[in-house]
Formats: structure tokens, sequence, C-alpha cells
């Protein structure tokens, strides 16, 4: 160690290694720069931009372009490729033989068996004489050869005659050699430009066979080449594939494992009127419930409506039968009815069947009223009045049977039969339901005289007909002794009159029809809907109302009045009754009935009064009601509106005063008001009451009165 502190080291070797600590840099510290983010409103526009372009109708115009004529080559390779592989094997007979054996025509089926057979046979000959061709062929081109050479030397030597000069025997020789080589050169010359442009031709014959098949998806083709399949043929592989598409598993896979691609499990397809009817049996472990409970799928699998496809069980088991419509064909009206077209047809209550409407198949529906409650039920305002009182219009032709009548919305549809039915009530209110009641009760009385009477007595066929039964259902009003007309317990007295009907009356020929709308089981109990021996039900809104109108066993057959189109299916029924000829193994039938309007129901009704001894019709209320002054009756239902149509005056009139103005119709209204010179005119194309006109005839009636008193 040195003065200083400085450590020596003793010898060289022990000079200190050790690495002195690294020395740190001190760095001034620099603010770091702002990392620059994508600017969010580039990142939308360019989306947006990006958005647009494909949405563009440019760009679609440009990928419907491509697709379609890319799908013309695609299409035309495999037809073309479909003809050569049909014409080089029987794959073309087997088709037709499955088509044949699938659609039952089991001649046609062997028919072409048998020219497989033959075109087998001569494929086998063919194939047979080409093993000899080659040996053939050279025999043919050494004769061939010979032959004209031997042709051209005998020609050039009557040349060489000709000319006098030996040398042009071989001229004509020449000639063809010249003529060959010629050729050659033109082949050498064209053999390049054919090379290249073969394939584009190939390729542009592939590309028009596939444009004149169309064989490119639908949304590709030009707007005016775009063809709908709805309402094609039905035919055996439509079905089956509908079928296959249902979403039922083991009908799908039990399809796909059959050999003949699932044709076995149809029946001959059959012309039905104005559609076709196919029986398929199901296979094992598919229940023909699920098949109706998917028939919306089943009709769009078929290329129909819901309302053009029917679902019904036959008597074979595991079976199902489609009635498929053609397309468009419910929506064209039935002809009219028998009872406008012919004034002499009649009626037999006993034996006969009244005419009343087309089943699906377009054969005439007739219905058989003899000894037979009715029901008939629906949504309003679909043609339920008119479908129930074209019976009773047949029915009245009858002279023998007698009809009591309350119709509980009285606005005069059932008008027609004063003179015909010998009590007419007409009228919504609990006055009217009370009335409606004690009629029901009079008949009940009526039966149990025709119980009592002595065994063997004829008694003449009596209908106790109340249209709009829910209102007398529904009905609070009470008796003297508290008991109500109405309700659905022990205790109402029109639902215990029914019933006694129900229970008694077809053994004497005493008959309960009722209309009613909307079922619940409040305006029409179970025990009242189940004793009808015919229920009809127009459209319902649900399954459960279909249930009620008619029953558990028609509705799991196939009934499905809730699958009706409420507004386009006005009039069209299904009915339960053993009174109507139904398909075996069915427990309904769809018809649809002839509709016969207010003034023809007024013509037809004026033929059956002509039959009868000038029956005068009891309306309950007539007594009650004092005579009443139509024209002021007429301003008071207008109020202070300055117009009302024709058609609501008449409502409110028949509501003012049902035994009055109940039976009225627009002509009775119209005679009133033109002989007071307040005639009704159109507005706005509809014929209106004005209340000034009104006013003024009031007012000048008085007037006049007054003036000559």
């Amino acid at each position: 160690m040195t003065d200083n502190g400085t450590v020596v080291p003793l010898f060289k070797d022990q000079t200190d290694t050790t690495p002195a600590p690294p020395t740190l840099a001190v760095v001034p510290d620099t603010p770091a720069a702002p990392r620059r983010a994508l600017p969010v409103r580039v990142f939308v526009r360019t989306r947006h931009t990006l958005t647009g372009a494909v949405k563009h109708e440019r760009t679609r115009t440009v990928a419907r372009v491509t697709v379609r004529h890319g799908a013309y080559l695609l299409g035309g390779t495999r037809i073309t490729a479909r003809r050569a592989w049909d014409g080089r094997t029987g794959a073309r007979y087997q088709r037709m033989m499955r088509a044949a054996e699938a659609a039952g025509n089991y001649e046609a089926a062997g028919e072409w068996e048998e020219r497989l057979h033959r075109f087998r046979a001569e494929r086998h000959k063919r194939r047979m004489d080409l093993l000899t061709a080659p040996q053939d062929m050279a025999k043919s081109a050494a004769y061939g050869a010979a032959t004209g050479i031997g042709a051209l030397i005998a020609v050039g030597i009557a040349f060489a005659i000709a000319t006098k000069d030996p040398a042009d025997v071989f001229t004509p020789l020449m000639a063809l050699v010249e003529l060959v080589r010629l050729l050659v050169v033109i082949v050498q010359m064209v053999w390049g430009p054919l090379l290249a442009v073969g394939p584009w031709l190939a390729l542009a014959g592939l590309w028009a066979v596939g444009r004149h098949q169309a064989a490119a998806p639908q949304w590709s083709l030009p707007a005016t080449s775009r063809i709908s399949d709805a309402g094609a043929p039905i035919t055996p592989s439509i079905v089956v594939t509908a079928m296959r598409d249902l979403g039922i598993p083991a009908l799908r896979k039990a399809i796909k494992e059959m050999g003949d691609a699932g044709a076995a499990m149809l029946g001959p397809i059959r012309i039905a009127g104005c559609g076709v009817e196919v029986d398929v049996t199901l296979p094992s472990g598919v229940e023909t419930a699920e098949v109706q409970a998917r028939r919306k799928k089943l009709a769009e699998n078929l290329n129909r409506h819901g309302h053009e496809v029917f679902v019904t069980i036959p008597e074979a088991a595991r079976t199902v039968r489609l009635w498929i419509a053609d397309s468009g064909a419910l929506d064209e009206p039935i002809g009219p009815s028998p009872l406008t077209v012919d004034e002499t047809i009649s009626a037999d209550y006993t034996k006969g069947t009244a005419p009343w409407g087309q089943d699906l198949r377009g054969d005439a529906a007739e219905l058989s009223l003899y000894q037979r409650h009715l029901l008939i039920t629906g949504k309003s305002n679909q043609g339920k009045t008119a479908a129930v009182r074209s019976l009773a219009l047949w029915l009245a032709l009858d002279r023998r049977v007698e009809f009591r009548i309350a119709d509980l919305k009285g606005v005069g549809d059932w008008g027609m039969f004063d003179g015909i039915a010998t009590v007419l009530i007409q009228g919504p209110t609990d006055d009217h339901v009370i009335d409606a009641t004690e009629m029901v009760e009079a008949v009940v009385a009526e039966m149990e005289h025709r119980i009592q009477a002595p065994p063997g007595t004829k008694f003449t066929p009596l209908i106790c007909l109340v249209d709009e039964a829910q209102v007398a259902f529904m009905s609070p009003a009470l008796g003297d002794d508290k008991r109500p007309y109405g309700g659905t317990k022990a205790t109402s007295r029109y639902f215990q009159a029914v019933r006694k009907i129900h229970n008694q009356g077809r053994a004497v020929d005493v008959l309960m029809w009722q209309g009613t709308q909307d079922p619940t089981n409040e305006n029409l109990p179970k025990l009242v809907r189940e004793g009808a021996h015919t229920r009809i039900s127009l459209v319902l809104g649900t399954e459960s109302q279909a249930r009620m109108a008619l029953g558990d066993n028609a509705v799991e057959g196939g009934a499905a009045p809730h699958m009706l189109r409420q507004g386009l299916d006005k009039g069209t029924v299904v009915i339960a009754s053993d009174g109507i000829k139904i398909p075996a193994g069915q427990a309904s039938i769809t018809v649809r009935t002839h509709y016969i309007d207010t003034d023809t129901a007024h013509t037809i009704a004026d033929r059956a009064k002509a039959l009868r001894d000038g029956i005068t019709t009891l309306t309950a209320t007539a007594d009650d009601e004092e005579e009443r002054d139509a024209l002021a009756d007429i301003l008071a239902v207008v109020g202070d509106d300055p117009r009302v149509l024709t058609a609501d005056v008449l409502k409110r009139l028949t509501t003012l005063s049902p035994a009055t103005y109940g039976a009225w119709t627009p002509g009775d209204l119209k005679a009133v008001l033109d002989a007071a010179g307040a005639g009704p005119y159109k507005s706005d194309g509809r014929m209106v009451v004005g209340r000034e006109r009104l006013t003024l005839a009031l007012t000048n009636r008085d007037t006049d009165g007054s003036a000559s008193a």
C-alpha cells in the first residue's frame, strides 16, 4: 500500500480482474409521442361504403348474371352427361318403371321392363359385333381400295386411248393423289385454330343446353323468365318429397331407407272433384296424428295453401288420406241451389234429402233431416244463418212440417217464414229471450202430449228453431219465481227445455235446431251440443272450439273448421252426421253450401206458402205492440246524424220494435220514404237516408194534416 492509500499487488498475477460495475447512462425524460387512433368516422364511412356497394342493385345484377351463366354451364354439362348415360345404359327404363310402380300402374311398369330387356339384348349384340369389326373393316378397306384403283386405271386407259398418249393411263390416279395431298394441307392449316376454338365451341354448346333447360336458380333468372311451381300437378315424387320434409325424423329416415325412395307408401293418385286424392301408408313408428298436426307445412311442401290440403283418416290402419285441391279451385264459386233454378222441386221429411251444396270432390252434398236434432255454429258473418235457412226452406216445401222459430238477432233473416211458421219471434232483447223460452217450453209440452198418445199414433214433424241461441244462454232475465230464463245451470228454463227435447223429441218427430256463434262452455253447454245428431261448423278460431262444435272424434279424424279462412270461406262447413254421405272411415266431411240471398228466399217461401192452408203466424210480442208511426220512428233512429246508411236504419228500427220492423226489407223502407217524399239517395256510392228530407217530410205531413182538419 502506498502512502496515499493505493493498494499495489504483490505479484503481477494478483492483478484484480473483477469487472467494474456497469455505469448506467442517465437519459433525460422526454414525453412519448401520442399514438394516433384510427378515426372512427373513416371506419364507419368505409363500412357504409362497402355495405352500400354490396347491396347496390348493380352489384346484385352482376352477381345474378355470374351465377346464372355459371349455372347454365354446369347444368348443361350435367344434362348432357345424363343424356349420354341414359343413351348408353338402361337408367331411363328403370326410372320409368319406378314411376309406373309408384303410381300403381303395374301394366305400364311391365311394358317398360320388356323394353329394358330388348335394349339390353340389342346392346349385347352390338358389343359382340365389335369383336369382328376390325377384320370386317380391313377386308372392306382392301376390297374398296382395289376396286377404286381398278376403276381409276380403267378411266385412265380410256383417257389415254382418247388422247393417244400412254402416259395418261395414270392421270386419274395421280389426280386422286394430288387431291389427298391438298386435303392434308387444308387439314394442317385448319387443325391449329380448330384445336384452339374447339373447347370454346364445346363450352358454348353446353351453355346453350343449360340455358334452354333453365338450369339455374330461380332467383338468378331474369324477372320475365322466373316461373312459380305453385299449383304444379301432383306427382308421386312431389308427395313423397313433401312427406319426407315434414320434420318427422322417423318418417324421413324410413323414406331414405326405402329402395324405391318411398314410392311404396303411396296408393294410386286419383282425380277427386277439383283436386286429387291419395292414400299414404305410414312406416312403422310414425303416427297419423303427427302428419295431421303438420297439415299447413305439408300443404306448403305440396306448393298449396293451407286450406287447399285436407288430411283425413281412412279405414286402413296407419294410413292418412290426402285430398289436394287444384290451385285456386276452392276460391271459385259453386253453382246456384237447385231450389232457385227448379221451381218444381219438392221435399219429403221422411225419405228426402235437402240439396245443400257440394263436397270438395265436386259431388252434390245432400242432407237428411229425418229425426235428427241439429246444431250449427261458427264465427259471426260467415254464412251460418244462410246455411241453416236453406235447409229450412227446402223442408218448408213439405206441407206437413210445422215450424216454430225464434230469431234472437232480429234483423229480418227469417222474415220470409211469416205465413209458414206458426210462431215467429224476432229480436235480441231479454223480452225476446223470454218469449223464445216460453216457445221452447210449449214445444216440450207438445212433445209430452205426443208421448202420452196411444201407440202407433202418427204425428206431423215439428221443428223448433232458435237462431243465435247464445243470446238465450247468456240472458240474465229472471222470472217471477226468480228462476233464470238463460244460463247453463240446472235451474235455467231454456237449458232444461232444450235438454228435454234432445232426450225424447226424436221419437215423436219433435226436433230442436239451434244456431250459435263462437261456442264456449258458457254460451253453448256441453250437454246441449252433445245432444245434437247433426253437428255443423263454419270457420272457428281455435281447435278447442272445433272440438266443442263437432266433438273429439271428428277433430281427431281430420275435421278442421279452425283451419278455414275467415271471410274467404263463407258458407263452407264441416259436418259430422249420419244424415250425409261421408267417405268410409271418415268422421266428417267438408261441404261448400249453396248461398240463397234474402230476396230469393222470399220467392222460395212464397212457393211453400202456396202449398199450405193460410197459416197465421203468431208473433209473441204482437199483442203488446202499439201501432207505430213509421216515419217518426225512422227520424228517431236517424237521430242527429245528417245521413245514415239504409242498412243501419233497418237495424236500428229492428232494435226499436222487432215485431213491427223485424221483417222489413230495404224495399219496405224505400216504399215508406218514397210515399212521404223523403226517398233514400246515394252518397259516396251507397244508399243513405237524409235527416233533412225526413224532417221536411214530417213537417209537410203535419201541416197538411192540420190544414185538412
